[in-house]
């Protein structure tokens, strides 16, 4: 293994900076409220509305700005989305087994009553991301999904991003941004009812939030700046693989980008390639920050060594260019979506395969898959008998409840032991 070029893509979990600026902000958001809300909102979005929720009207008005070529593809888009979300539920059936004779064992799935579901914008309007959390929430039976989308600096609302999320099925749009929209949904603020989950990809501040706020409301996942790892062999094309690094290195200056070579002289000619693609790139003024700063190009021995180096850095996108795809395909075991082969790529589940974009990041993958539509259930259990069954599971618990010396404990289950073994 040999590491041509590594930066120091670091976890937000480890940044105290970002933890404490968070920390002083939600404080500040749950006592001061919508003054808290008004400030932040001036200060960092120049944004400061009579309203931040978008009524009926001004929605109507948002989705006739939009062009119909775009209407159609968010259309397309959100049928793919939504329909792979139906097939997902599909899988989540009601159990209930008889274990032993008289008992009774079930599990049934149930929906989260409301959700805070957060479109990211700042640099880029990602309207895209509202089907991503809106539609499996909706999918799942979620009856109220409040949806929140920063403004345009200075501007307002993207007519686009507000179409995505009125035909996604949100009940409710603000536009509100960062750690203060976090902070409404989780604490309702008198606007809304408190969020049972919130959800969304964002920046490191709202990965934080997110963190932060967990067990007062629930999250999705840790989804902060985002990651591609390929996973490339000397078959694979250079300028494909050089397009889909910086693909995803325009996003944020903090974004994580590695690749995983079999030779050396793929790796020089790679790298020369994204240079190359660096200097006519638009949005070069981030991605060249992002490649200098977090780039790391590994060469592997063996696929073996692919595999595991890959499972440790646990990435939230991983792309395959090699021959041997089912190899792979068979042993990786860490990572948020696998993108198989030079015909796809993460732009495309980004935007309008079907699959979730909202995946973890920050070796997250080590322990969770992404957003999906089981994500908006909570998967409950059950348990019933006959009074029979009930004398046999008595007697086993309450000698059980002894030898721990849990004296109440024991009388429940002797209570019903006597009533029943009386019949």
């Amino acid at each position: 293994m040999v590491i041509y070029k590594q930066g120091g893509h670091r976890l937000f979990e480890e940044d105290p900076e970002t933890a404490s600026t968070v920390s002083a902000m939600l404080l500040d958001l749950e006592k001061n409220g919508m003054d808290a809300v008004r400030r932040y909102s001036s200060q960092f979005d120049q944004w400061n509305p009579d309203q931040f929720e978008l009524n009926d009207q001004q929605i109507e008005t948002a989705i006739r700005q939009v062009d119909d070529q775009v209407i159609r593809d968010t259309d397309f888009c959100q049928q793919n989305v939504r329909s792979f979300a139906e097939a997902q539920l599909s899988t989540l059936q009601p159990l209930e087994i008889e274990t032993s004779p008289g008992i009774w064992l079930g599990q049934k799935h149930i929906p989260v009553r409301s959700v805070g579901s957060y479109i990211p914008g700042g640099r880029y309007p990602m309207f895209g991301s509202a089907q991503m959390s809106i539609i499996p929430a909706k999918v799942a039976g979620v009856s109220s999904v409040y949806a929140f989308t920063p403004p345009v600096k200075g501007e307002g609302y993207y007519p686009a991003t507000v179409n995505a999320m009125k035909k996604a099925g949100a009940d409710r749009i603000f536009i509100l941004g960062g750690v203060p929209a976090f902070a409404m949904m989780a604490f309702g603020m008198g606007v809304v009812e408190p969020a049972d989950m919130v959800c969304g990809a964002g920046n490191k501040y709202v990965a934080e939030a997110k963190r932060q706020l967990f067990g007062r409301c629930g999250i999705d996942l840790l989804a902060g700046p985002t990651e591609i790892l390929i996973i490339a062999d000397d078959s694979a094309d250079i300028k494909l693989v050089a397009a889909d690094l910086l693909g995803q290195a325009e996003h944020d200056v903090n974004s994580g980008i590695a690749l995983i070579c079999r030779s050396e002289a793929f790796a020089k000619d790679c790298i020369a390639e994204v240079e190359r693609q660096l200097s006519i790139l638009p949005t070069r003024s981030v991605a060249a920050v992002s490649w200098a700063n977090n780039g790391i190009v590994l060469i592997a021995d063996s696929n073996e060594e692919a595999v595991r180096l890959s499972d440790d850095y646990a990435p939230e996108h991983l792309e395959l260019h090699v021959d041997d795809e089912d190899y792979y395909i068979d042993h990786l075991t860490c990572y948020g979506s696998l993108f198989v082969g030079e015909e796809t790529t993460v732009a495309y589940g980004d935007k309008c395969i079907g699959t979730n974009h909202i995946l973890p990041t920050s070796r997250a993958a080590r322990y969770t898959g992404g957003l999906w539509v089981g994500k908006f259930m909570k998967t409950v259990t059950y348990q019933r008998m006959t009074p029979e069954a009930s004398v046999l599971i008595g007697e086993v618990t309450q000698r059980q409840c002894l030898i721990e010396r849990m004296e109440a404990h024991a009388i429940t289950a002797r209570m019903r032991v006597e009533k029943y073994r009386a019949r």
